[in-house]
């Protein structure tokens, strides 16, 4: 008996002129997601995704090539400007920003919304190396 074949549909993009381009740095890795202004997600990729593996997924270039990997896909969506949302304490920060700056988007504003305790809960013990 044959299979019936079913017909995909086609993903169809919405053209959005603005959006939001969240950069989550940890120490492990950078996850970029580029949201349209109400905060639904579009896109994202991250260091792992873009093909880097261990200790090298935390290094800034691999936060500038996942985010050139993100500003393509934002293209295809029709963004032309961003609004940048940085978190967290990793190295990929900066680098990501630059990366969209480079791939053509025009930056209207970088906001730094890294949590910082306001003396909350006792942190860790501190690492002894």
């Amino acid at each position: 008996m044959q299979k019936k074949k079913t017909k995909r549909r086609k993903k169809i993009l919405a053209k959005i002129p603005s959006g939001v381009a969240h950069v989550h740095a940890t120490f492990n890795n950078t996850i970029i997601s580029i949201t349209d202004p109400k905060g639904k997600i579009l896109c994202w990729t991250s260091a792992g995704t873009s093909g880097f593996k261990g200790s090298r997924k935390s290094t800034p270039f691999a936060a500038s090539v996942a985010a050139r990997e993100a500003g393509k896909k934002a293209r295809d969506h029709g963004i032309g400007e961003l609004k940048v949302r940085l978190k967290g304490p990793g190295a990929g920060k900066e680098s990501a920003v630059r990366s969209l700056r480079a791939e053509g988007f025009r930056i209207a504003g970088i906001v730094d919304i890294t949590p910082t305790p306001h003396n909350g809960c006792r942190p860790k013990k501190r690492r002894r190396v």
